[in-house]
């Protein structure tokens, strides 16, 4: 199934909805179809239903379920072949696919396209508190910028309507934590690398006052005059840098505007991708199917339940 993820390949599946539902359990369970209810590898096809939208029963807990159940999908009517597509199109764009284009080119109405984004992109969300980043021997990049909208008659620079991003790039792993802050204060971006990256690790920043202080606590900090220089041996924040210019070429090319609210999962998007990038399309589509297990998204959230909380940083708060 690795080579899933062309637009040859997938193209059967996206013609036939029976095909487009076997083809996602084929990415969910490589192994065989497995009970997502009780993880039984015992479960045999319900005679009766639609074939394009095949149902199992699990032998050990005896409840049916589909190849949607459990996962970010569930309770879509959406069928699963436009599913695909839009998963295809979000992997395979490195600056991300605008909720209009989808929509013109699945023929749903605006708000369907604008959800199935979403649901994607909180199926890409990475495991941010596994572990912290860094570690002896090792940088992690920190940066901060200024992404959104633009300042009514002027040329378009300075923070009013936009949102504040800092990034945290660990340079020997590859994976860049993202997320929004309320501001640029030195308690704010320093309490952020406190609690993410481990005291042994080298950090490396540009000369902004607010990350003065951070050789106290941990292995090392150098700093870096982007007026006077860009690169001083391993002290400089060019993958930082290279992943702000993605983010903003997309959301300027794509989105065109990103409210605060939704911010962070545009940011997760973004992420998963640079996190991901020596993969190829297949490859990003197996984990995001794989990644949707366990999720739930809704518009609202249900009374009384998290299901869906407004954001979702990549940061430890």
């Amino acid at each position: 199934m690795e080579n899933v993820g062309g637009i040859s390949e997938i193209s059967a599946a996206l013609a036939d909805e029976g095909k487009a539902q076997r083809l996602f359990a084929k990415l969910r369970w490589p192994k065989g179809v497995r009970c997502p209810h009780c993880d039984h590898f015992k479960v045999y096809k319900t005679k009766g239903t639609n074939p394009d939208r095949p149902q199992w029963k699990c032998a050990a807990c005896r409840r049916k379920f589909s190849c949607t159940t459990g996962t970010v999908f569930e309770g879509s009517h959406i069928p699963m072949r436009k599913w695909l597509f839009a998963i295809h199109m979000i992997c395979s764009s490195r600056k991300g696919v605008s909720a209009k284009q989808i929509q013109r080119q699945l023929r749903i109405n605006y708000k369907a396209a604008w959800f199935m984004m979403h649901r994607i992109r909180w199926a890409m969300t990475q495991e941010p508190l596994v572990g912290m980043l860094g570690g002896p021997g090792r940088v992690v990049e920190a940066d901060e910028t200024y992404v959104g909208g633009r300042r009514r008659g002027k040329a378009g620079r300075g923070a009013l309507g936009k949102s504040i991003v800092v990034a945290l790039m660990d340079r020997d792993a590859g994976v860049a934590r993202v997320a929004s802050v309320p501001n640029v204060r030195g308690e704010t971006l320093k309490g952020v690398i406190r609690r993410n990256v481990k005291d042994t690790t080298f950090i490396s920043t540009d000369n902004y006052p607010a990350y003065k202080g951070l050789a106290k606590e941990f292995a090392g900090h150098g700093t870096v005059d982007h007026d006077k220089e860009y690169v001083r041996g391993i002290v400089h924040t060019n993958f930082a840098e290279s992943y702000f210019s993605l983010l903003k070429r997309g959301i300027m090319g794509a989105f065109h505007s990103v409210s605060a609210r939704h911010i962070d999962r545009y940011l997760n998007e973004f992420s998963f991708r640079w996190g991901n990038r020596e993969l190829d399309d297949g490859a990003l589509m197996i984990k995001v199917v794989r990644g949707s297990e366990g999720m739930r998204l809704t518009y609202r959230p249900p009374k009384g339940s998290r299901a869906c909380p407004p954001q979702d940083g990549s940061l430890r708060e």
